[in-house]
């Protein structure tokens, strides 16, 4: 008896959505904005300028960008490497 009570709860609970009570993250409109999608949004979410965005101030930023390019290896020119960090640093500088 014992078994199929837990059979039966085991059951229900693997046929009950999950579903996250999450917003798709929308960046702030800017000069920019279409530089930081492009290329910091093809390895990874956008969530993350949200979320470090109270603690990363202009040099910050510009480290951050630095290291994506330097250490991870992120195709970002020049150009878009300097439209990146000014966007950030405008709208999400801490």
């Amino acid at each position: 008896m014992r078994f199929a009570i837990l059979a039966a709860s085991l059951l229900a609970f693997a046929a009950t959505p999950v579903l996250a009570a999450e917003d798709d993250i929308v960046l702030k409109k800017g000069a920019g904005q279409k530089q930081v999608e492009e290329n910091c949004g093809a390895c990874h979410s956008v969530d993350y300028i949200q979320a470090n965005s109270p603690f990363l101030d202009h040099a910050k930023w510009e480290a951050t960008v630095k290291k994506m390019i330097n250490t991870f290896g992120a195709p970002i020119s020049d150009q878009d490497a300097t439209a990146i960090i000014d966007y950030l640093t405008a709208n999400y500088g801490g």
